[in-house]
C-alpha cells in the first residue's frame, strides 16, 4: 500500500484519469461503430457524414494522449478508404 501522500495522491488522480480516458476512448468507439454500421449499410452519403464526424473526435483522442498518432492515422486511412469504394 502506498505509504507517502505523494503516492496516495498518485492512486487518486490515477482513478480518476482512468475513468474520463475511458470514456474518451468508449466514445471514439462509438463514432467509429457509426461509420462501420453506415458502410455495412450501403449507405455513403452517411458513412461519409459519420466520417467526419468521427475524425476530430479520433484526432482529440491523439491530443488527449489515449490513442497514439499512427493508430489514430491508419484507423482513419482504413475507414476512408472503405468509404471512398462504397
Amino acid at each position: 500500500m502506498a505509504n507517502t501522500p505523494q503516492a496516495r495522491k498518485r492512486i487518486r488522480r490515477n482513478e480518476n484519469r482512468a475513468a474520463i480516458n475511458g470514456a474518451r476512448l468508449s466514445r471514439i468507439r462509438t463514432f467509429v461503430k457509426k461509420v462501420e454500421s453506415a458502410i455495412e449499410g450501403g449507405d455513403k452519403s452517411a458513412a461519409a457524414d459519420a466520417l467526419k464526424a468521427a475524425q476530430p473526435e479520433l484526432a482529440r483522442g491523439v491530443a488527449r494522449g489515449v490513442l497514439h498518432k499512427n493508430t489514430v492515422a491508419r484507423k482513419v486511412s482504413r475507414l476512408s478508404k472503405r468509404v471512398a469504394a462504397l
